[in-house]
């Protein structure tokens, strides 16, 4: 059973950092797509950073870039989000995501390819 559990949101005045974690059990994460979503009150959820594991090949959305680093350590199936200068834009609740297959070039952009952890609210305030 994939389980994935994520830690390290909290409130942060803009221009701060946090780091988030995902603790992935129950799959295997080779060839496949893991990565951070997140969903603000009355929106849809976005993909925030996404990595295709074994293949080197990273997505950032526009909005993160620069600013926002997503790393996995493969020893501790652990993913992280590393979040520097921080936006009140960025204030939302944050879902670790697992790909439901297995990919080689690309990863898959709809939500409903993934599988999430509880999620961790992030709260950056100006």
């Amino acid at each position: 059973q994939v389980k994935l559990v994520e830690s390290g949101g909290g409130s942060v005045q803009a221009g701060g950092s946090l780091r988030l974690s995902c603790a992935a059990s129950g799959l295997t994460v080779s060839r496949r797509c893991m990565g951070w979503f997140r969903q603000a009150p009355g929106k849809e959820r976005e993909r925030v950073a996404v990595i295709l594991v074994g293949s080197g090949s990273i997505y950032y959305a526009d909005s993160v870039k620069g600013r926002f680093t997503i790393s996995l350590d493969n020893a501790v199936n652990t993913l992280y989000l590393q979040m520097n200068t921080l936006k009140s834009e960025d204030t939302a609740m944050y879902y670790c995501a697992a790909s439901t297959m297995l990919y080689v070039r690309a990863c898959p952009s709809r939500p409903g390819d993934y599988v999430w952890g509880q999620g961790t609210q992030v709260t950056v305030s100006s």
